[in-house]
């Protein structure tokens, strides 16, 4: 626990930072962080990063991560995101061939899959932070995040007695689940307090209600991943904690939602 704590207070004094400097240093933190994330995903695949397939995969998500706001590149892409993805997709088929299926149409979707679960995440990440008010909606959602994390451990450990899903993780419960929701609604509102959205405090109430739900079913996502190819982290990178991906897990879905949310609103 001790290890778990003080590697938290390191990553949370490096990374916060750039997120509040942003621009072109919080765009290569995340660029970063995203591939270190697919490269945790190819390597619980058995796909070297350094294979042409795996540093295909590399390519494809930076092209999904390079966002129109972005301050790092000048020069813009000459086709869409969905015409570079579907120019890879056949160039990845056409791989399958030449390998004589020792690289197959299942690796295929693998890496598609895999390039867009991370990509997505990230992407609005970077999109939050390039908006007007993107670094109180990018701290809004990680005080989120952390209280859906701490709730759901303290109810846990208090009141669990019924498992929330337990062929994926065995020790989450439904009353964790509750109690990090709560939690995340009474940070939400706190937050709101502080700092006001323009919304009122049954709209932030029940946006924290969403994004803790949301946050909670991309950490089972990636539960699931680790279950399916039997490894217990994504990664070794952050000593008491794992990889990237179990860091960022609940953000990669989040952050997405989040940006739906005020999209409609």
């Amino acid at each position: 626990m001790k290890q778990r704590i003080l590697t938290a207070i390191v990553a949370l004094i490096l990374f916060i930072p750039f997120v509040i400097y942003g621009s072109w240093p919080f765009t290569i933190i995340v660029f970063l962080l995203a591939t270190v994330g697919l490269v945790e995903l190819l390597k619980m695949h058995e796909i070297p990063w350094n294979s042409f397939a795996g540093l295909f995969s590399i390519v494809l998500l930076w092209l999904i991560l390079y966002p129109a706001s972005n301050e790092l590149l000048s020069f813009s892409l000459a086709t869409t995101t969905a015409e570079n993805i579907l120019l890879f997709v056949l160039l990845l088929l056409a791989y399958t061939v030449l390998l004589k299926n020792k690289f197959t149409f299942d690796d295929v979707g693998f890496i598609l899959l895999a390039v867009l679960y991370v990509g997505m995440g990230f992407y609005y990440f970077l999109e939050t932070r390039h908006t007007a008010d993107g670094l109180a909606q990018i701290f809004f959602a990680l005080l989120v995040i952390w209280a859906t994390d701490t709730g759901a451990y303290f109810s846990g450990r208090a009141f669990g007695k019924n498992k929330l899903w337990p062929e994926i993780s065995p020790n989450k419960t439904i009353e964790g689940a509750i109690g990090g929701v709560i939690l995340a609604a009474v940070v939400g509102v706190i937050f709101h307090m502080l700092f006001p959205f323009p919304f009122s405090i049954l709209t932030v109430i029940l946006i924290s209600i969403i994004v803790s739900i949301f946050g909670q079913i991309g950490d089972l996502v990636e539960s699931a991943f680790k279950r399916h190819y039997n490894v217990k982290d994504s990664g070794t990178i952050l000593p008491g904690h794992g990889g990237i991906l179990d860091r960022f897990d609940s953000a990669i879905f989040v952050f997405p939602v989040l940006h739906f949310i005020l999209q409609i609103l």
